[in-house]
């Protein structure tokens, strides 16, 4: 089989980097077509991933002339490569699969983009989301008992090294938080907002009292505030996250990667609520604390920091969400491998429990 992944972002170089490596090494060929955006090349780079690349355009409100240039460069490159079938998120994949005339599998746990969602269903044959996304996608829409971080968190996949306190400096019995904000630069983003800059000030002086501070920001800190940045390259950074003692960001996909490695994990956001996987990853394993108001996210972070038996707590939670949870890359691995046939049996099992 030939199949063409269309990457736009490092998390999802990571979400998809498990599927392509078993997807490889049971003979099949594969192309990439990734968006050159923040770390996305330079992961791939690192995980021996060869790929085409298409640069983005940096105003979010111009990014239908970027849909553009993605939808012509990868039906380019999967009719020069003949592709059978075409893997990624969201619509820029289903317009790739829609020119190409070929089956299309898409994965999105984002349930605010109601335009690109219409999109999407018109153009592709499978929609996958967790199984708790808000929403109905259509009849082409099947949900999952996992989220897209256990496509690469999952245990079968990810094992923590220790040797990140060497990385970091500091030795392996001093407590240290992550700090991420978000640049609110994507389509998803927009009349989106999370901390200012006096609540980040806030943040890594108020935490500083009680553990060391790592920071980490999409676009420029202020230069006192650089001697708080991360000293580490983007691909360690989930084992930063692992052995954190707690994670304070206003970007998703960093709140929900730390709350599936059993790291105490604050996300504040404007959007805080509107998303199904945030809500049962608070409500159903409290796992993570979301918030709209920055004050309340602060006073939320100083008292956990203070709390001593933080992590065996979430140590325990994360064991019961793993058991309740699937892994995400095997199945689509296995829906892949297997398509349509398991498409129309996956839908069939489902609809069996109902």
């Amino acid at each position: 089989m030939k199949i063409l992944f269309c990457i736009a972002t490092p998390a999802q170089v990571h979400f998809w980097r498990y599927s392509i490596e078993s997807l490889v090494k049971k003979g099949h060929k594969v192309k990439i077509l990734a968006r050159d955006y923040e770390s996305t090349l330079e992961l791939l780079d690192r995980y021996g991933l060869e790929y085409s690349s298409f640069k983005p355009i940096r105003s979010k409100y111009l990014k239908i002339f970027e849909l553009l240039t993605h939808a012509l460069k990868g039906y380019g490159l999967g009719r020069k490569f003949h592709s059978d079938i075409i893997l990624g998120f969201g619509v820029g994949t289903s317009s790739v699969s829609a020119l190409l005339r070929k089956p299309c599998i898409v994965f999105t746990d984002t349930e605010s983009l109601p335009v690109q969602h219409f999109l999407t269903k018109v153009f592709a044959t499978v929609i996958i989301t967790p199984s708790c996304f808000r929403g109905d996608l259509g009849k082409r829409h099947i949900r999952i008992a996992g989220y897209k971080e256990l496509a690469y968190l999952h245990p079968n996949y990810f094992h923590a090294d220790p040797t990140i306190y060497d990385e970091l400096g500091i030795s392996k019995d001093e407590k240290y938080v992550i700090l991420r904000f978000n640049a609110f630069d994507a389509v998803h983003d927009i009349g989106r907002r999370g901390f200012s800059l006096l609540n980040k000030y806030q943040l890594a002086r108020g935490l500083g009292k009680y553990a060391r501070v790592f920071l980490s920001a999409e676009g420029r800190l202020p230069e006192d505030l650089e001697s708080f940045k991360l000293p580490i390259p983007y691909h360690l950074i989930h084992h930063a996250l692992y052995y954190a003692k707690l994670v304070i960001c206003d970007t998703g996909t960093i709140a929900t990667e730390a709350a599936t490695l059993g790291t105490p994990s604050i996300y504040c956001s404007s959007a805080a609520g509107q998303f199904g996987n945030f809500v049962e990853l608070q409500q159903k394993y409290d796992l993570i604390y979301c918030f709209r108001e920055p004050k309340r996210a602060i006073e939320k972070a100083l008292e956990l920091i203070q709390q001593p038996d933080l992590k065996e707590q979430w140590a325990k939670k994360r064991q019961r969400l793993l058991a309740d949870r699937i892994d995400v890359t095997q199945f689509i691995v296995w829906l892949i491998e297997n398509y349509p046939e398991s498409f129309e049996e996956y839908r069939r099992s489902q609809a069996n429990k109902h």
